[in-house]
């Protein structure tokens, strides 16, 4: 038995409700309103100015992109940046670029574009439009990039630096002091050509020379004081192999990537606000054009008009650490079982865990977008994928803490070693999708915490001198129990009550309060369980500078052997499931099997940490 589908209704996407505006559909809705990008021509791929002047008018009304570094697995973090971009652009006919920030080469491998890929394909989100791939990689820019420098080069905009690195932090200054200019950016043009097309010769050792950009070394943002845009590092690139020994720093290559691509609106997270005026530095430099003392005419490499980048709050949620650092010491300290485990905050954790795309895309929906950094509470994640869940996971039965059950009467009321049929709804809102079939016999499966000797007020389970319902079953009446030495209890003992069975004529002659489940010990199935909780105790782990290990929760996995009802046989790995009572499950994407089901807590039917 596979979980039914989820209705239309549960996936976000399909609404027909008008989308909340935020500011940044105001901004977008604005410049279609005005034309701002009306005018713009694509190349059918990405390039300088004059390729896409030969193109034809833009068929995207807007153009978007999703710009990840490959050199770790995506977090939930990442889902919200996946959905605003693809989002919009889905929203407003525009495309939304997947592309690969690959320009530092000691970090990137091929595992992760593959890795990034999967992700966003499983959030719902693609990079093919109308026949078009719009997969690019920054690497393929390089020889652009080099260009662009040179640009910048003769145009007097950037020199080579052969300060230390020490040198150039102390003459940079801080917020109070103005920096001071490098001994080296008085250099003729000529002279800065020649050190840079050195430093791309190999002529030069690593981070012995930069090339900056000159702009302000008193400008009051930092980020202006001439920052460096081309470094020398000597390391194989999984794109380019060893082609380059120098790389572009990554606020040089982003803006000319979004250019190049014909991005309309860069949207990024809020600590790259103060980027942005160099973003627009650059940009202006590289679409202007340059008459040079000799007559000759430079720029216009980029089209006009150039993107603009927007900057939203970054997705801080509660119980997690979303640093790749941090995310990869959970995993190489062992904390973790990889990258996959059920608690981590990866795509890939997540999706083990038993979340949807669907849920995902709602919680991105929900939480909104904003220029103010604020925390979400990870219960409103999980409040998410609980609404998803509800409509579409099909029900079981499954018992967690089992103790054995023993009707003591049912040989001389239903007849020795006889095995009676019941059935319950696969979804209690889907009647369509069928029943589903089990048995009960003398003996069952119960929960342990089922079961009180002395009952505590309020009580409404099993204890002795009480009836109950088995749910979908008869209805039973307490006994007794039978202890080992240590007193633990090994057995319950009840009568079975005839003609109570549910949905038999007289069935509920006998008024009961409390209903149970339960597992047939005739045909249940044994299955591992693993009960996932927050892999944090704390809500903000790593807040402050404090050791976020010392706040990892001891309890956020728990192994059991549960029994569950037969349906699951049939459960397919990532089949997702309510068991009644309990939470909603999932098969385990890597350890379920056939004959060895693997079942894990993806969330309870309640908050628990709310409380």
């Amino acid at each position: 038995m596979t979980s039914p589908a989820p209705s239309k209704a549960t996936h976000p996407a399909d609404k027909e409700a008008h989308k909340p505006s935020n500011f940044l559909r105001q901004i977008i809705e604005k410049d279609l309103a005005e034309g701002t990008y009306a005018s713009r021509r694509w190349g059918g791929s990405p390039g300088d100015a004059a390729h896409h002047a030969a193109g034809q008018p833009d068929p995207a009304k807007i153009r978007t992109r999703f710009p990840p570094e490959p050199n770790g697995y995506l977090h939930v973090g990442h889902a919200k940046s996946i959905c605003i971009n693809f989002g919009l652009a889905r929203d407003y006919g525009g495309v939304c670029h997947l592309r690969f920030d690959d320009t530092n080469p000691e970090k990137e491998e091929l595992e992760y574009v593959n890795s990034i890929k999967d992700a966003v394909k499983w959030l719902g989100f693609g990079w093919e439009n109308g026949g078009e791939s719009n997969l690019y990689q920054a690497s393929d820019y390089f020889d652009f990039m080099y260009r662009a420098a040179e640009h910048l080069i003769e145009a007097g905009h950037a020199y080579v630096d052969e300060q230390t690195v020490e040198q150039m932090r102390i003459n940079r200054g801080d917020f109070g002091h103005p920096g001071t200019n490098s001994p080296f950016r008085s250099r003729t043009a000529a002279e800065n050509l020649a050190r840079f097309h050195e430093m791309k010769a190999g002529l030069h050792e690593d981070g012995s020379m930069v090339l900056r950009a000159k702009i302000d070394m008193a400008s009051p943002n930092i980020n202006l004081r001439d920052p460096a845009i081309y470094r020398i590092r000597r390391a194989t690139h999984h794109n380019t192999g060893d082609k380059w020994c120098i790389y572009p720093m990554y606020t040089f290559a982003h803006p000319i990537e979004d250019a190049l691509e014909n991005i309309t609106h860069s949207l990024c997270t809020l600590e790259f606000e103060d980027q942005r005026p160099f973003y627009d530095w650059l940009l202006e430099r590289l679409t202007e054009t340059t008459t040079l003392p000799d007559g000759r005419v430079l720029g216009g490499l980029i089209s006009a008009p150039p993107p603009r980048q927007y900057e939203f709050a970054r997705l801080n949620l509660t119980y997690v650490v979303t640093s790749k650092r941090k995310l990869a010491q959970l995993v190489y300290d062992h904390k973790v079982s990889g990258w996959d485990d059920p608690r981590m905050p990866t795509l890939v954790g997540l999706r083990r865990r038993g979340y949807t795309p669907e849920a995902i895309q709602l919680f991105a929906e929900r939480i909104g977008v904003t220029k103010s950094d604020s925390w979400i509470d990870y219960s409103t994640l999980e409040g998410c994928l609980r609404e998803t869940l509800d409509g579409s996971a099909a029900r079981a039965m499954a018992v967690l803490d089992p103790v054995k059950l023993v009707l003591t009467n049912w040989d001389e009321v239903m007849g020795a070693g006889k095995l009676d049929d019941c059935s319950a709804p696969i979804h209690p809102h889907h009647p369509e999708l069928g029943k589903r079939n089990f048995k009960i016999g003398k003996e069952v499966w119960i929960e342990r915490g089922d079961f009180e000797e002395t009952p505590p007020k309020g009580f409404f389970r099993l204890f002795p001198g009480n009836k109950v319902r088995l749910k979908y079953g008869h209805v039973i009446e307490c006994t007794g129990c039978t202890k080992d030495a240590e007193g633990k209890i090994t057995e319950v003992q009840a009568t079975l009550i005839p003609d109570t069975k549910s949905g038999t004529p007289g069935s509920d002659s006998v008024k009961v309060k409390g209903v149970i489940t339960w597992v047939a010990v005739a045909d249940g199935l044994s299955a591992e369980v693993r009960m996932y909780d927050r892999l944090f105790l704390e809500a903000q782990p790593d807040a402050g500078g404090k050791d976020f290990i010392e706040s990892l929760n001891p309890n956020s996995l728990k192994v059991v052997t549960a029994m569950v009802e037969p349906s699951l046989a049939s459960a397919k790995a990532d089949d997702k499931f309510q068991f009644e009572r309990h939470g909603y499950f999932v098969a385990d994407r890597v350890d379920h099997a056939a004959g060895r089901p693997v079942f894990n807590l993806a969330v309870g039917l309640k908050d628990s940490w709310g409380k």
